[in-house]
């Protein structure tokens, strides 16, 4: 049994979104530090922090807005799974919501985005989507 660290970090975001707390931790890898930086730039979270004492883990703060604490990530959803890889080339990378959400892929150039991906004619395997 092998650790998805991108699955347990889609997890403890969503667990946290649905119990309203500000702050995640999770693993720390190269993979889970690209997608914390998307989520960063479009606006999904807050902040994202490298913990100075533990190198293992990355600080998360969620992004809400009001009085009721609605959250900005209405669903992160995992597309490749370690059992089942989905790849795709860059004229088939699928638009989340005609465009209002993003695909995170990994590709020879990094992780990006899906508007990334096309604009810079790369394919690569699907790992999320968020809206």
């Amino acid at each position: 049994m092998g650790n998805d660290t991108i699955a347990s970090m889609i997890t403890s975001i969503r667990n946290a979104n649905l119990s309203k707390i500000g702050t995640v931790q999770i693993p720390a890898t190269n993979v889970t530090r690209g997608i914390a930086r998307i989520l960063l730039q479009e606006g999904f979270i807050e902040n994202s922090i490298d913990n100075r004492q533990n190198k293992d883990i990355l600080m998360l703060s969620l992004r809400y807005q009001g009085k009721g604490r609605k959250s900005y990530i209405t669903t992160l959803r995992r597309i490749s799974k370690p059992g089942l890889r989905v790849y795709s080339s860059h004229g088939e990378i699928p638009k989340v919501l005609g465009g209002m959400g993003i695909v995170i892929l990994s590709t020879s150039g990094g992780i990006m985005t899906d508007r990334e991906a096309r604009q810079k004619k790369i394919g690569g395997e699907l790992l999320c989507h968020v809206w």
